[in-house]
Order: structure tokens, then sequence, then C-alpha cells
């Protein structure tokens, strides 16, 4: 993967950085496995707006995505590598040999006419699906179940991957993005390799119509509210606000949310790196 830069021949155009798309190998999706999106533009099944700064943007549609893998030794073909407008990482069609079709997420260095499995049996090649138990120490892996057979919920952003690091009894530890080293079960898959399109982060919208595109709709600051509206709200000229707070009067920026007894607390060995 590479970024572009443009010249600037345009206002929008001079700060605008974006991918190749050279790793694309299919601009039309696999019509079985796509479904429409109606969009909420925030609002609640009442008609009520619960999230501000959602709404309008291009139409997507669904690409309905395997995060389980669960047929398991049954081997399958990378079709295509295509774009997903619903997530940052590229997807994968992949053509199991009993005919069904699927889409998984695209790890770093899959080509199309590559043969991948899933399940005990895998080898622990980048695409492959296995239990924690049978994955080499120190391999990088993505797409990490917590419960098995739930479907992955960790690592699967752009660019993203975690370590395993150890395996103690059932458990296996590994080293996430975020800096946390959890606990996991042994009996949850991970996917070798890393998620692919590691260039997201290097992107650049260029122009505020881009966040427009995409659904997001202007944040006002709370600072340039009234006293009514917000906590930070008021005060004369360019007042600073004071501790930052959200609308609700919440403490921000480092104030602590989690729930000192929460039941997970005993898996994770080290918090993240703030």
């Amino acid at each position: 993967m590479a970024v572009r830069k443009f010249n600037p021949t345009t206002p929008g155009q001079r700060h605008k950085i974006i991918g190749t798309f050279e790793t694309i190998t299919e601009s039309v999706p696999e019509k079985s496995l796509v479904f429409g999106k109606t969009k909420s533009g925030g609002r609640n099944n009442t008609g009520k707006m619960t999230m501000r700064y959602i709404g309008g943007g291009h139409k997507r549609k669904f690409r309905v995505i395997d995060f389980k893998r669960e047929k398991d030794a049954i081997p399958a073909i990378v079709k295509t590598i295509e774009y997903d407008p619903n997530r940052s990482a590229r997807i994968a069609l992949l053509f199991y040999a009993d005919g069904e079709k699927r889409y998984i997420l695209a790890p770093n260095g899959l080509e199309v006419g590559q043969t991948l499995l899933s399940g005990e049996k895998a080898a622990p090649e980048v695409g492959n699906t296995l239990p924690l138990q049978n994955i080499p120490l120190g391999t990088v892996i993505h797409n990490i179940e917590l419960i098995p057979g739930q479907g992955a919920l960790l690592v699967r952003s752009a660019g993203t991957f975690a370590q395993l690091t150890s395996r103690e009894g059932k458990y296996a530890t590994v080293k996430l993005p975020s800096g946390e080293t959890r606990m996991i079960l042994c009996a949850c898959k991970a996917t070798v390799g890393v998620v692919g399109n590691s260039d997201h982060a290097l992107e650049q919208s260029g122009k505020a119509g881009r966040s427009r595109w995409l659904g997001r709709r202007p944040r006002n600051r709370g600072v340039v509210m009234n006293p009514v509206d917000h906590p930070m709200g008021g005060g004369e000229g360019r007042a600073s606000g004071g501790h930052p707070r959200s609308r609700k009067g919440l403490l921000a920026k480092g104030y602590k949310t989690r729930t000192p007894k929460k039941a997970s607390n005993k898996y994770i060995i080290e918090r993240k790196k703030n």
C-alpha cells in the first residue's frame, strides 16, 4: 500500500492525502453478500435525536463479513480484494470448496489466488484462522474472539495487530494495540497477520466536505455555547471554560469511568498506556 499526495490545484486538494487503491482487484461487490443499510441521522426508534453530529453522507451498502471463520478444514480461494465503505480495512472474497462465498478482513500480504484454511489443523500462515492454543508464541495476530464461537471483536481496524506472548492453563496472554495486556481463552480463534490498508493512518481528508460525505456533521465546542447549554459555556470574552467537562458535567480528558468492580478486571494483566 501507498498514499497519493495531490498538487494544490484547489484549496481542498492542497492537504489531501489518500490511499492508492492498488491492492483492490474488483469494484463491484458480491451481490449475495450485500444488503441495504438505512440511515438513522442520530435518531432513535421514537425519532428523538440521541446522537448529535451524525447525518447525511454518501449512501452505503452493507457487506456481510465472516468474523467467526467456523468453516473448519474447508479450503477457500481468495477471489478478489475489495473496498468496504463501512470500515477502514479492505475485505477479501473467499470461494470455499463446498461452493459457499464469504467476505473476510484482508490482512497485509494476502493475494488473489491464495488458499486459506481455518481450524486447529490450519498452518499458522497469513490469513489462516486458528484457536489461540494452536498459534506459535510471538505470532502477530488480528481478528480475535473474546468468547469461543462468538465471532471476532478485537483488532479489526486497518493496520492494527496484537501479539500472542504466552500461554498458561486454559488462557493465552495477548498484547493488544492499545498497549493493554489481557488474558483470553485458548479456545478463542484469531487470524494470523496484520490487518491490511496500513497506510490508512496517513490519510488526510483535505477539506470539511469529506467529513460530510462520511456522515459526520460539524461538532460544536462547549466553550462557545451559553451556560444554559454546557458547563463550559458563557463568560466575558473568550473564556477558557475551566476544567474540561462533558455536556452532562462529567470530567473529560483522563477521568476514569470504568467500574472498579468490573468482572473482566481479573483478565487484564496490564492497563493500556494513556
